[in-house]
């Protein structure tokens, strides 16, 4: 009988070719995978990963139950969607066959500050079957513990001031649309921006009914909270398109960005705290032209001043070892749904 941490793949686009192939060369293996996409429907993981073949078929979305409860994975990594809605059913899918699972889904790192509703009902059903259901990636790092490590070597915070970068090509379709990519200013307007002219009890509202759009800081902002242990007394979003002067071409919506429409969005989240500190974050997802590149900046004001920044990261790569390197802690980690600021700091595991 193996004794190798048995994984399965929920979504074989862009992020899986690098989950798969960390499970493999950290001493795991992938025993399922499952699409919606009838292009890879019926191939070997192994064309996915760019290797030689692992026996391990690609199966349509619809037998994931099927499977899952055949191969009995130690968790499931599913690399699909950005908002806790739009992966609620495969979460939900684990929470219910009682196996553990870890998402990309930014939206999936803290979603009980914008999606309580869902991540109850997920928080309910895993702790009655008693396995662990969390999110996370890139932001796990270098939006959250690098910070609140910093934090720890400071005597005194006024605010943290953050801004991070990323190319929405590298992340798949559904990440683009989700910021606005390819609109026109008029478009983002209604579809995007409009969300956040709202009052805050509006706003309360709509994420009592799940139907508040979070931009990825959103969330980082509650688990930064979280994780230093501070009380949230407001926290407000504002998300503005960004543009460019020149067309831009986009392989992943499969269309050209016209000059002056919207190449994604950049979203600024402020929150104050009872303690006086203030977060301020913002995210910067767009179509990059030639002259941009990913950068994480992050400052904490108060004694001493520190400022933090990481140009050009890897950040798919980064996102992905930070899920296969979460592993154990999630199969560890108590039932239910569990934020990883609750998992300690992540460390570099040589195997999973």
């Amino acid at each position: 009988m193996s004794d190798k941490t048995k994984v399965f793949q929920y979504g074989t686009g862009k992020m899986s070719v690098y989950t798969m192939r960390y499970v493999y060369e950290k001493g795991g293996e992938i025993v399922g995978a499952v699409d919606i996409n009838s292009d890879v429907i019926g191939k070997d993981i192994g064309e996915i990963i760019g290797g030689e073949n692992k026996g391990v078929l690609i199966s349509n979305v619809n037998d994931a139950e099927k499977l899952i409860t055949e191969t009995k994975p130690d968790i499931v990594i599913v690399t699909t969607m950005s908002l806790i809605k739009d992966v609620e059913d495969a979460l939900m899918l684990c929470a219910r066959l009682g196996v553990n699972a870890i998402t990309t889904c930014e939206e999936a790192f803290f979603p009980e500050n914008s999606n309580p509703s869902i991540t109850n009902k997920l928080d309910e059903t895993a702790k009655k079957t008693g396995c662990t259901i969390t999110g996370s990636g890139y932001q796990d790092i270098y939006w959250g513990q690098l910070i609140t490590s910093i934090a720890g070597s400071t005597q005194s915070i006024k605010k943290i001031k953050g801004s991070s970068s990323y190319n929405v090509e590298d992340y798949g379709i559904a990440l683009a649309k989700a910021h606005g990519a390819g609109l026109t200013l008029e478009e983002f307007d209604k579809q995007v921006a409009s969300v956040d002219r709202i009052s805050k009890e509006e706003r309360q509202k709509m994420i009592e009914k799940g139907e508040y759009l979070p931009s990825y800081m959103w969330n980082v902002n509650g688990w930064l909270c979280a994780k230093l242990g501070l009380t949230v007394k407001s926290q407000t979003q504002v998300t503005v398109p960004q543009t460019y002067s020149e067309d831009i071409t986009s392989s992943t919506l499969g269309m050209t960005v016209k000059k002056g429409d919207a190449t994604g969005m950049s979203a600024v989240v402020t929150t104050e705290t009872e303690e006086g500190i203030t977060i301020e974050s913002q995210c910067i997802g767009k179509v990059y032209s030639k002259e941009d590149f990913d950068k994480n900046e992050w400052t904490i004001e108060g004694e001493p001043n520190t400022t933090l920044i990481i140009n050009r990261p890897s950040t798919v790569e980064l996102t992905c070892a930070t899920v296969v390197n979460r592993i154990p802690d999630v199969i560890s980690a108590r039932s239910g749904y569990v934020p990883t600021e609750e998992m300690g700091d992540l460390t570099f595991k040589f195997k999973i």
